[in-house]
């Protein structure tokens, strides 16, 4: 029986149809099983890495979060030769609209630690951003109070932010701006941490992963993780480049992205890269 040879991720560094609503839950949760098996057999014995989970409910308008589309309006066809009937019916004074109401949601976000095994201290804290975590409302507010804890703990933070939408969390420094982000904050270091900025056309840069001043560090290629993902999830089976991305690109990046997927034969030369 033939297969089908599944196609890499196309694009160099972070492929931004993967932070599709759809589709980010689970690159998500295979980011973090990716980082958690390249870790374990690097960190032990002397530290062991947990996949741990924080829960909380979404209420009203951050109900409608990851996965979730937003409100859709469906038109209710209106019946022009109803059957008839000896039952006399008032008419409707208006056609009716299908609507999705804000119910309450709970949400499950996973992140790593990386803890002493005899002591099980938590050393490092290994974030990877979901958009509940970035757009304004109650996800937001908990993981700046968890972020905030770390910063003032003896733990250093990895926080890697691979989404373009919504405000990034707060960093000092002047003129700072790109599409995608990690942190590394050393314990020892702070305030002072380590920013690794990239946009669509770059590939995603390694880092070390900070461990006690003794310790070898391991270096994280997330690059190669988020390829390998793609391809254990065949994404390339389930995304049309000829559609544009969502969320959208900015002007400029829907330029590069529409030249750089003409290329490689994923579009016509007639798509509009602006539509």
């Amino acid at each position: 029986m033939d297969y089908l040879k599944p196609m890499p991720n196309p694009f160099p560094g972070m492929n931004p149809y993967l932070e599709n609503p759809d589709l980010w839950p689970q690159v998500h949760h295979l980011l973090i099983s990716s980082i958690f098996e390249l870790l374990v057999p690097q960190l032990l014995p002397k530290y062991i890495v947990d996949i741990e989970k924080r829960i909380y409910e979404l209420r009203g308008e951050n109900s409608l979060l990851v996965g979730i589309p937003d409100v859709t309006v469906l038109k209710t066809p209106i019946q022009t030769n109803p059957p008839s009937s000896n039952i006399a019916v008032v008419a409707p004074p208006a056609t009716a609209v299908k609507v999705r109401v804000p119910v309450p949601v709970e949400f499950r976000e996973a992140y790593l630690e990386v803890k002493d095994t005899e002591t099980k201290e938590v050393v490092t804290v290994i974030e990877v951003l979901s958009p509940a975590n970035k757009r304004s409302g109650k996800g937001r507010e908990m993981h700046e109070e968890k972020r905030e804890k770390v910063f003032g703990s003896r733990a250093h933070m990895v926080e890697i932010d691979l989404l373009r939408t919504y405000k990034p969390l707060p960093v000092f420094g002047e003129g700072i701006e790109s599409s995608y982000r990690i942190l590394v904050s050393r314990r020892e270091w702070r305030p002072i941490a380590d920013l690794y900025v990239f946009n669509l056309p770059d590939i995603i840069p390694a880092f070390p992963l900070p461990l006690r001043g003794e310790d070898a560090e391991p270096i994280v290629d997330l690059q190669a993780l988020l390829n390998a993902v793609y391809d254990r999830a065949a994404y390339d089976f389930r995304i049309d480049y000829t559609a544009e991305p969502i969320p959208p690109l900015s002007e400029s990046d829907a330029i590069w992205a529409d030249t750089w997927l003409r290329e490689r034969g994923l579009r016509e030369s007639s798509v509009n890269p602006l539509y």
